[in-house]
């Protein structure tokens, strides 16, 4: 590869980014060397274009309406910044072994990609996993009963625990 065909990490972040607004599940892992990570901070690591690619096909089928936009890319000579928002109905499969709950999710987030020679090296999601888990139904809505019963629960296990440290 001659200096002339490695594209920038912005461009990389671009072209990758298109692949999964359309759902391409090899256009994705396309841009990643073979042993690339995605780091979804609140779910896990994906280790390899197999696994990457399972967790796309995971999430448009649990999404099938998913639909992502990306608002703002920055760049320099070896990392990427990817600014989006996505939306869509969790009303198709499981995801991540939650089964749909026809819920729809709006989130905001941010990949951090680390990219050398032209690939994606390593890639870091940043998103709000309580707030997706809120609007999925995992969680109860932020303020409601169930959550302050939920937090007064987790409160009263922490002052057993304590006390019986003591």
């Amino acid at each position: 590869m001659t200096t002339a065909d490695v594209r920038t990490p912005t461009e990389i972040a671009r072209a990758v980014f298109a692949a999964v607004s359309a759902k391409d599940l090899d256009g994705i892992v396309a841009h990643g060397a073979p042993d690339y990570v995605d780091d979804f901070v609140a779910v896990g690591e994906f280790r390899g274009r197999d696994a990457i690619r399972e967790f796309f096909r995971e999430t448009y089928a649990a999404f099938p309406d998913f639909e992502l936009t990306v608002d703002r890319i920055v760049g320099d000579e070896s990392s990427a910044a990817v600014q989006w928002h996505l939306t869509g109905t969790f009303s198709g499969g499981r995801f991540q072994g939650i089964r749909p709950t026809g819920r729809r999710v709006e989130l905001r987030g941010v990949d951090v990609l680390e990219i050398a020679d032209g690939l994606i090296r390593h890639n870091t999601i940043y998103y709000d996993g309580a707030s997706f888990a809120r609007q999925i139904g995992l969680l109860p809505a932020q303020g409601s009963r169930g959550d302050r019963a939920l937090v007064a629960a987790f409160n009263a296990a922490t002052t057993v625990r304590r006390r019986g440290r003591r």
